[in-house]
């Protein structure tokens, strides 16, 4: 229990802090040529290097889910665990579709219509596209369940060999049926599984996820910033999708490092740090509203070595606030649970 709580309270931190980041930078990332080069490339490699946050998530439920031996029910299943998610989701998706016709020069009411329209394809709001891919995931997770209650870990190595290759294939640009997003994000959570159960907590497995993930991250900073100084415009290519095998790489290294170094930390951290994990999905729907303002009347100019962090620390902060208000009552705790 020592090591569940320490190690998913800390993952789900570094999680957090790294979401908002990509957030908080998005307006930098189209001024190649507009602002100084060291500061577009500091926007860019922060991007580049914390891609890991959304896919961290999907590893934690993977981990907890299929490491749970009860007997599936079903409806406990979907009121507990489904439930959990999609019903905050579409409330707040309402809300969003209301904040998103709002601007510096008032509310146009014909942008949030539309916008709320268009939420069965689109997202209302940019953060909660995580969600679309993410309940999908609901329903193949009890296979996995399944899977692993029934047959040795042999099959899940075979199925995550397989994945790791669709992902390699997805990164080169090679698609095919294997290139569906709910077969390249499911991977994760058998690999979440993994991760936490059957690679050793040792220093010789923990270095060897560091070096790997660290070769990730360099390679993928190298080609986002060589490629876009190439094409004299911001350009991606597929080396900050959450499906391929880049990003893998380093999710994997930041869900080992946490868990290898989350028993050192003291008691007062841990402290800190369970208080923040608590509230860590109201910090993920709540803090585009504390960034509204900054993207809106452009309160980002400055260098982003030293934007990004204060927007974090604002936008965080703020975030947690209400969510711990939030909670302190039953009529409203279901909102961000």
């Amino acid at each position: 229990m020592k090591e569940r709580v320490l190690f998913f309270d800390l993952l789900r931190c570094v999680a957090a802090v790294a979401v908002i980041a990509i957030h908080v930078l998005a307006p930098y990332r189209q001024e190649l040529g507009v602002i100084p080069f060291n500061e577009w490339l500091t926007a860019v490699a922060t991007n580049s290097v914390t891609r890991w946050a959304v896919p961290v998530f999907i590893l934690i439920s993977g981990a907890l889910m299929l490491s749970d031996k009860r007997p599936f029910d079903m409806e406990y299943y979907v009121k507990r665990r489904l439930g959990k998610v999609l019903i905050p989701f579409l409330v707040w998706s309402l809300f969003y579709a209301y904040l998103s016709g709002w601007s510096a020069s008032g509310f146009d009411g014909s942008v949030a219509q539309e916008v709320l329209l268009n939420s069965p394809e689109h997202a209302t709001y940019y953060h909660l596209g995580f969600f679309y891919y993410f309940i999908p995931l609901y329903f193949v997770i009890p296979l996995f369940q399944w899977l692993v209650k029934r047959y040795d870990d042999s099959v899940i190595y075979a199925f995550l060999m397989l994945w790791l290759v669709t992902t390699t294939l997805y990164l080169a640009r090679i698609d095919g049926i294997w290139s569906h997003e709910l077969w390249l994000y499911s991977g994760y959570l058998p690999l979440g599984y993994l991760l936490w159960k059957k690679v050793p907590l040792n220093k010789a497995s923990v270095t060897v996820f560091a070096i790997l993930g660290s070769l990730a991250l360099l390679t993928t900073v190298y080609m986002v910033v060589s490629g876009s100084v190439a094409a004299e415009k911001y350009t991606v290519g597929r080396w900050l999708s959450y499906k391929t095998l880049n990003v893998v790489m380093a999710a994997s290294m930041i869900f080992i490092l946490c868990r290898y170094y989350g028993e050192s930390l003291s008691q007062r951290a841990n402290k800190v740090i369970g208080f923040i994990s608590q509230h860590s999905l109201g910090i993920y729907l709540l803090h585009p509203i504390f960034l509204w303002p900054m993207k809106e009347y452009g309160w980002h100019q400055g260098h982003p070595a030293w934007v990004i962090p204060v927007w974090i620390v604002i936008s965080g902060s703020g975030a947690l606030l209400v969510s711990w208000l939030v909670s302190r009552s039953t009529k409203t705790a279901w909102l961000l649970p």
